[in-house]
């Protein structure tokens, strides 16, 4: 009888001791579960390369080019099938939308054009990852460029530095990914258009 007093006891001892740690636990645990108003008021917005993953998983193919305007991406995507897709891109819930897609075969400079971009060895991705790395700040716009590089073929891609001022634009090469800060081509910090 004693035995089981004893026993009785230390059952007791255990749910007084383990109910209140058990209940903290458990409501800890439901609240891990569960994002606060204030975690997603601080949830970053989508960037590039968020945007041009989601793109590539909504149309698999190869990104062309990635332009931010507000609150979405425009993504152009060379699809596997050969056909191209304006995409966009909600920077805040990574929803993507198809804008336009069309089966039309390209010919002459867009024939080529396209063959390069499928070949090069560096991707969109890539070239943002390489730029920010030359030239940290927030990216504005990404794009497949032969301008002022005699016809070979590089990323460009535009950068907002982090503390302000103006743009500026980096070459990634589409074969190395060595990235150079272009002196030729930055933009003021009023002029956020990709019309350099």
């Amino acid at each position: 009888m004693q035995r089981n007093t004893y026993i009785s006891t230390a059952a007791a001892v255990v749910l007084m001791v383990g109910g209140p740690v058990a209940a903290a636990a458990a409501a800890t645990s439901g609240a891990a579960g569960t994002p606060s108003a204030a975690t997603a008021a601080v949830r970053a917005d989508v960037d590039a390369t968020g945007a041009a993953e989601a793109a590539v998983k909504h149309y698999p193919g190869t990104v062309v080019s990635l332009d931010k305007d507000g609150a979405v991406w425009h993504v152009d995507v060379v699809g596997k099938n050969g056909k191209h897709a304006e995409l966009t891109v909600d920077t805040r819930s990574g929803k993507v939308f198809t804008e336009h897609a069309d089966g039309d075969d390209d010919d002459g400079d867009n024939a080529q054009e396209k063959k390069q971009l499928l070949a090069a060895k560096v991707n969109a991705q890539k070239a943002v990852k390489a730029a920010l790395a030359a030239h940290p700040g927030q990216v504005r716009s990404v794009d497949w460029d032969d301008d002022d590089n005699g016809g070979a073929r590089y990323w460009d891609v535009e950068i907002q530095p982090k503390g302000g001022g103006a743009t500026k634009h980096v070459h990634v090469d589409a074969t190395t990914g060595k990235a150079t800060v272009s002196s030729s081509d930055s933009d003021s910090d009023d002029d956020n258009d990709n019309d350099s």
